[in-house]
């Protein structure tokens, strides 16, 4: 498989038809794992990264889950093209800045992405739309131990898995769901429940993971110790806390709807007419309003039907993507122009808001 069908597919957690995948965009489990008796990919020389890669690369693409994979060294993708597998969340930043000795080999579905020689020798993750955090963690366990028969994992029979970040010993594993969290971000009691989850030992972050600013109104949820629990504990933790979130911000889309109607259509009609008249406009403001037409959407202040472009622009309107389907090289004034111009393209057949619409929604939602 090539880098241009990963391209010209969104992949499947990208669909959007997960549970709860009104709120909860996807599920992704990453576990880090680190071959005994080698340095850590920080601290190898060259002809050991080597080594560890073509050690780890046939073992990986032999898997039955990846039969037609698309499998790549870091060095044959271009910046351009390992911006786009950051966009998608099938690589990290980390990875994308590795050349030579590295490597990533991923699935067709995009539901599996396995680097190698990024911070660890080996960093794997399953991804799923919507709450399926049981499910993903069972992908990727599967994986782990069919790579566990093949190769020698670095272990120690206290601490666990060995890795060269000491917050991961242990499992190794970060646990992490994606939500899409406006009504509490409008409602101003997001601080709040970032500050709950945060002393209950998880981590809230950006979205690109940590350090990265939470555009859109998308938020990654995920464990932060990994020593002394087992990954089901951790995994059933997780969801239970998700689970509480979904609540929150289904109770402050209610409120809003029965309290601060004309507040709420009135965010959702400026997104509207910002998108669907702007002809020039950067990816930030980009992603913070289609999170209130997507919002409209769930609200039914727009018809079902409209969900997928949005979903879809997304990613569509992200640098890299931009750049990509452009085929040529684009200024930033250039990107935000094309960025202007590809939604309203998109958005010319959308109906105007209607409140009339409009149905509160469940206080116990299914997804």
């Amino acid at each position: 498989m090539s880098i241009h069908n990963i391209l010209t597919n969104a992949g499947e957690w990208l669909r959007g038809d997960g549970p709860h995948s009104q709120i909860v965009v996807s599920s992704r489990v990453r576990l880090a794992r680190n071959l005994k008796n080698h340095a850590f990919p920080g601290w190898a020389k060259k002809t050991e990264r080597l080594q560890i890669l073509e050690a780890i690369k046939p073992r990986v693409e032999e898997l039955p889950e990846m039969s037609d994979a698309f499998s790549v060294y870091s060095q044959d993708l271009t910046a351009l093209e390992k911006q786009v597998l950051v966009e998608r969340h099938l690589v990290s930043r980390e990875h994308a800045a590795k050349g030579v000795g590295s490597a990533v080999v991923m699935n067709r579905r995009q539901t599996l992405s396995i680097m190698i020689n990024e911070e660890d020798h080996l960093r794997m993750q399953a991804i799923r739309s919507g709450l399926q955090l049981k499910h993903v963690f069972k992908m990727i366990d599967k994986i782990d131990s069919a790579l566990e028969e093949r190769l020698d994992f670095a272990f120690h029979s206290q601490l666990g898995y060995l890795t060269a970040c000491p917050t991961n010993v242990g499992t190794g594993m970060r646990a992490s769901a994606m939500v899409h969290l406006p009504a509490l971000v409008l409602s101003e009691q997001i601080n709040q429940v970032i500050q709950a989850v945060n002393k209950i030992g998880l981590a809230v972050r950006g979205l690109y993971g940590e350090g990265t600013e939470a555009l859109g109104n998308l938020f990654q949820v995920s464990n932060q110790t990994t020593l002394g629990e087992k990954e089901e504990d951790i995994i059933t933790r997780l969801h239970k806390v998700i689970e509480q979130i979904i609540e929150h911000e289904q109770n402050a889309r209610q409120m809003l709807l029965q309290k601060k109607p004309n507040t709420l259509l009135d965010h959702i009609g400026r997104g509207y007419g910002i998108l669907l008249h702007a002809y020039s406009m950067s990816s930030k403001e980009a992603l913070n309003l289609l999170s209130f037409i997507k919002l409209g959407i769930d609200l039914n202040f727009f018809p079902e039907e409209c969900r997928q472009p949005i979903d879809e622009l997304f990613i569509e309107t992200q640098p890299a993507h931009l750049q990509k389907g452009s085929q040529q090289k684009l200024a930033a004034d250039e990107r935000d122009s094309l960025r202007a111009e590809i939604i309203r393209a998109k958005l010319k057949a959308f109906p105007w808001p209607d409140a009339d619409r409009v149905k509160p929604p469940d206080a116990d939602p299914t997804g």
